[in-house]
């Protein structure tokens, strides 16, 4: 171990936390008052029909009803061909479609870009981003997101870590797995160029929140990127003690497929690389390939299946002139 990594590992201690740390939920709800704080959770969506009304009506009747730790949910979706916005709206949540959302930009498609539009319909000071497909959706999944951000006036960013078990089927549970984008690109990359960024144990988890003051002064990749550039934007700007994690122990979600995991690797690699090269940490001597070649068997001959990266990328919204007129 070098002696500077050593010096900032110290981050992992101070700066992780279990969820019981925030089960006082009354204590949470008090601090938020008297800072005088305004909280949104965003929940980003694409056919997630099975999943959505459990995790609203969980986050809701207790965060809401019970505790008053959230202000609103927000739901911004990317044109679901199922009913996933009919559901989220008769749940209570603020539903939009992202392309209805700022609509004299230009039209993009992705997980970021719903993000970065929820910055624009939400009035929160403090936003909370979770995933849409979560199998064991409970409270804590916000709470303890809120906890550091609530409790302790440096943190601004929190990130959140867990086992990861896949379902397999509809009753099966792999004990072991996920991660694996994390473990075979980002973590080797982290360990690299930015070893003290190895601390953030599941970098690219889906689950996050922070301070408006951070989200709007940062630029959105409109695909799956978004959580890689994120955190090397942070990191840049503020420095690594303006982040935390916290542990919410498990999460059960839908497994993807190796070919679905080689797109979102490519996309994280290509994300990371263009970060690498804006902070002139890098020199590419020629342009970067935007497709991500894979082979399908077609009747025993085997054909090229090519993704292509958009690679599109929505400015800090703080730039965006109706974004500053609406919150001066």
């Amino acid at each position: 171990m070098t002696a500077g990594y050593a010096m900032k590992s110290s981050w992992l201690e101070k700066n992780t936390f279990h969820y019981s740390e925030f089960n006082d939920l009354n204590r949470l709800v008090e601090e938020k008052q008297r800072k005088n704080l305004k909280i949104s959770l965003c929940l980003p969506t694409l056919n997630e029909e099975k999943t959505i009304a459990k995790e609203i009506l969980i986050v809701k009747s207790e965060l809401m009803t019970r505790y008053p730790l959230l202000d609103e949910i927000v739901v911004i979706d990317s044109e679901s061909t199922d009913r996933t916005r009919e559901i989220a709206r008769s749940f209570g949540a603020d539903v939009y479609k992202a392309t209805e959302i700022l609509p004299d930009l230009e039209t993009f498609k992705g997980k970021g870009e719903n993000l970065w539009k929820a910055l624009y319909v939400t009035q929160g000071d403090i936003i909370v981003y979770i995933d849409a497909d979560i199998k064991n959706i409970h409270h804590r999944f916000v709470y303890a997101l809120l906890g550091p951000l609530i409790l302790f006036d440096h943190i601004k960013y929190v990130k959140a870590f867990y086992d990861r078990p896949i379902a397999i089927g509809k009753s099966k549970i792999r004990p072991t797995g996920g991660g694996r984008v994390t473990e075979l690109v980002v973590r080797p990359l982290f360990s690299l160029f930015f070893p003290e960024l190895t601390q953030i144990l599941q970098p690219l988890s889906g689950e996050y929140a922070g301070f408006r003051e951070i989200f709007e002064a940062i630029p959105f990749p409109i695909g799956y990127g978004v959580e890689t550039s994120m955190i090397l934007d942070i990191y840049e700007k503020w420095g690594l003690d303006v982040i935390a994690q916290v542990d919410l122990d498990r999460r059960i979600h839908r497994n993807q497929d190796t070919r679905a995991l080689g797109k979102m690797a490519f996309v994280v690699l290509m994300t990371f690389i263009n970060r690498k090269i804006r902070l002139g940490m890098i020199d590419i001597k020629e342009d970067l390939s935007s497709e991500m070649i894979q082979y399908n068997l077609i009747k025993d001959e085997y054909k090229p299946d090519i993704f292509q990266i958009e690679g599109q990328e929505r400015p800090p919204i703080i730039e965006i002139p109706a974004y500053r007129k609406k919150f001066k």
